[in-house]
C-alpha cells in the first residue's frame, strides 16, 4: 500500500498494532457460540431401511421402533454479510469510512477473516482521488473496530462479529480445531501424532 500518509482527523494507520493472526477472534467464538445450538434431527424420513423394528419372538408382532438420530449444529441469529445488531459500529464513520468498507466487502473471500488490500483498486472502486480520503476512511474502520491491521501494509482482518462471509456456526467450529494445541510430550521415548498422520513404520533391531 506504500507509504502511509499523515491525517488531519485523530490517529494514522501507523498507529494501530499490527497483528499476525485476526485480534477479534478470542470474542467473536465466544459471542458466536452463545447462539449456536445443537438440534436432533431424524435421518429415518421414509426409508425404512434406517429404521430398526422391535419383534415379539412369540408371536412375530412388531411391538416398537427406534430411528437414527445424528446432531446438528444450527447458528440461530439472523445474519447476512453484515450483522444487523452491530449496526451501531457504523454511526461515526464518514462517507471515507463507508466507502471503503464497502470496497473491503468486495475483497472478502468465503469463510474467511483476513483480506488482502489494494489501494489502487480502491481509489477506483471509490472513485477518490485523493490518497488520504482512502487512509482516512481505513482508520475509521480501524477505530470503530471493524478490521485490524495485518503483518503488513495491504492484510486486513476483519470483525467477524460485525461482518462475515459465511456460516458462523462453521465459523466457530473452524477456529476451535485451528486453536487445538498438542500436548507436550513427557517421555522422550514417546510420540504424540495428530489423527490424519500415519503411523510410523518401526523396525525391529
Amino acid at each position: 500500500m506504500g507509504r502511509v500518509a499523515k491525517l488531519n482527523t485523530e490517529g494514522r494507520l501507523s498507529s494501530f498494532p499490527q497483528n499476525t493472526e485476526n485480534p477479534f477472534l478470542k470474542q467473536a467464538v465466544q459471542e458466536v457460540d452463545k447462539h449456536v445450538v445443537h438440534k436432533w434431527k431424524n435421518t429415518a424420513g421414509s426409508d425404512k431401511k434406517a429404521i430398526s423394528l422391535v419383534v415379539d419372538p412369540d408371536s412375530g408382532q412388531v411391538i416398537g421402533q427406534t430411528t437414527f438420530m445424528r446432531q446438528i449444529e444450527v447458528d440461530e441469529d439472523k445474519f447476512t454479510k453484515l450483522y444487523l445488531t452491530q449496526f451501531r459500529s457504523f454511526f461515526d464513520l464518514t462517507t471515507a469510512g463507508i466507502r471503503v468498507f464497502g470496497y473491503i466487502m468486495t475483497c472478502m473471500k468465503p469463510k474467511n477473516d483476513m483480506v488482502y488490500f489494494d489501494r489502487d483498486d480502491c481509489i477506483a472502486y471509490t472513485n477518490y482521488k485523493s490518497v488520504e480520503s482512502i487512509y482516512r476512511g481505513l482508520t475509521e474502520l480501524l477505530k470503530a473496530g471493524i478490521i485490524a491491521r495485518g503483518k503488513n501494509d495491504n492484510i486486513y482482518f476483519v470483525n467477524p462479529l460485525i461482518i462475515w462471509n459465511g456460516d458462523r456456526a462453521r465459523f466457530v467450529t473452524e477456529y476451535v480445531k485451528k486453536s487445538k494445541k498438542k500436548k507436550p510430550i513427557s517421555d522422550p521415548n514417546q510420540l504424540t501424532l495428530d489423527f490424519q498422520e500415519e503411523s510410523p513404520k518401526v523396525n525391529d533391531p
